[in-house]
């Protein structure tokens, strides 16, 4: 085959979603393999067993390879975690008046990068926000132009350098090398956004089993992304301890009977239940299991409004929140976002896709397809939309080493 394969392994608390697609035409793909298990040694994002967690990338890994019939070398990998947090940076080139070119934005990006970061932390996402020249704010695409300085303002992504560390482990030890790691909702946003609420200003919230992954983007870039270690397990949690149930069952009820809103649930609405210690089944208000529910998720969105706050972005997003994530599921849980934090909320998940597709049209599968619109991207064939820094996670070295021989004598 001709056309390039990209992979792409979404690592969650609660699944691992091995894709491979072969890459077809201009900025699409067909699904050849799907490889999807239940995560092992990993909470909130994070590996807490790195043997238990390798074995389930294995699995996962091993499934996409039959269903594709291809071998997996290397892939893209998804980062979560509370450990991942974020700084805006400006970096400055001189360029003397001539025309600007690609080697100026990217000695302008790495004078961005050149910010104090822990030695314990590393760079995962330099994403340019928008240039300037000569003070003249605004510009998307600097290159072709004159000037006598360039400034870019970078948004820098950065995490726990040990937990990276585990995690590439941890795909290694499956027989795979991680090409990059990709931020959840960087990911996710890919698929489920449209580029109208890009530029608008919108709020991509990714509700997954153990972490919310949040990413604002205002006029068509990335301004702000944190990572809260909450989600849809703790609300599996609450209905265990209120319930007095085991986790596999309070995860069926709550995908069975589950709203996040006890308004809209009717009182004589009833279903059966084995607590512990009981031999009988007993009958369960929905109203009950509702007010259990809505207490969490109130709590998740008073987090995300008040991450939202904290950004000083929140009266820069008309286009509101799209809610995506497997926790997005959840009855009545867009119309609970929209009453705490204020803003027109839909709920968003992968559309058009072609191939093995059964189950991935999902909100659960918004960050595992994602990741394969990023290899696109970073697919040498397939320029990204939004410039050289948006997709990659570091300068162009092969530029910078040639600019270098150059003055050597």
């Amino acid at each position: 085959m001709d056309d390039p394969i990209v992979v792409g392994i979404d690592i969650g608390t609660t699944k691992v979603c091995t894709l491979v697609a072969r890459l077809e035409g201009d900025r699409s793909f067909r699904i050849l393999g799907v490889g999807n298990v239940p995560s092992q040694g990993i909470r909130k994002g994070t590996i807490i067993d790195i043997s238990a967690a390798s074995q389930a990338v294995a699995r996962s890994v091993e499934k996409a390879q039959r269903t594709s019939g291809l071998e997996i070398t290397s892939a893209l990998v998804s980062l979560a975690g509370s450990h991942v947090s974020s700084v805006n940076s400006r970096g400055v080139a001189g360029i003397s008046g001539r025309i600007i070119d690609q080697y100026d934005i990217d000695r302008a990006l790495e004078a961005a990068r050149a910010i104090a970061i822990p030695h314990a932390r590393e760079i995962i996402h330099i994403i340019q926000r928008g240039f300037s020249i000569d003070e003249q704010d605004g510009i998307r695409q600097p290159i072709g132009m004159h000037g006598y300085r360039l400034e870019v303002e970078a948004h820098i992504i950065t995490a726990a350098a040990a937990t990276v560390a585990n995690l590439r482990q941890c795909v290694e030890q499956a027989g795979v090398q991680v090409s990059q790691f990709v931020l959840n909702p960087l990911a996710s946003g890919e698929v489920v956004l449209t580029e109208t609420e890009q530029e608008m200003g919108v709020v991509v919230c990714d509700i997954g089993g153990g972490t919310t992954d949040l990413a604002i983007y205002i006029n068509g870039d990335v301004w702000h992304t944190m990572v809260l270690a909450i989600g849809g397990n703790h609300i599996t949690n609450d209905i265990a301890h209120g319930l007095r149930l085991p986790l596999t069952q309070a995860e069926e009820i709550k995908k069975q009977y589950g709203h996040a809103m006890q308004r809209e649930i009717g009182e004589e609405d009833l279903f059966s239940i084995h607590p512990f210690g009981e031999e009988e089944a007993t009958q369960v208000s929905r109203k009950v299991l509702a007010h259990i529910i809505e207490a969490r998720v109130e709590e998740i969105f008073q987090l995300v409004m008040q991450e939202i706050k904290r950004s000083g972005y929140d009266g820069l997003l008309p286009a509101g929140m799209v809610l995506t994530g497997g926790t997005a599921n959840l009855p009545g849980i867009r119309n609970l976002a929209s009453e705490i934090t204020g803003l027109p909320v839909r709920v968003a998940q992968p559309e058009d896709l072609v191939g093995l597709v059964d189950q991935l049209q999902s909100p659960a599968y918004s960050t595992s397809i994602g990741l394969l619109h990023w290899a696109m991207y970073t697919n040498s064939a397939l320029p990204s939309p939004h410039g050289p820094y948006q997709k990659g996670g570091g300068p162009n070295w092969d530029t910078l080493k040639d600019f270098l021989k150059n003055l050597l004598p």
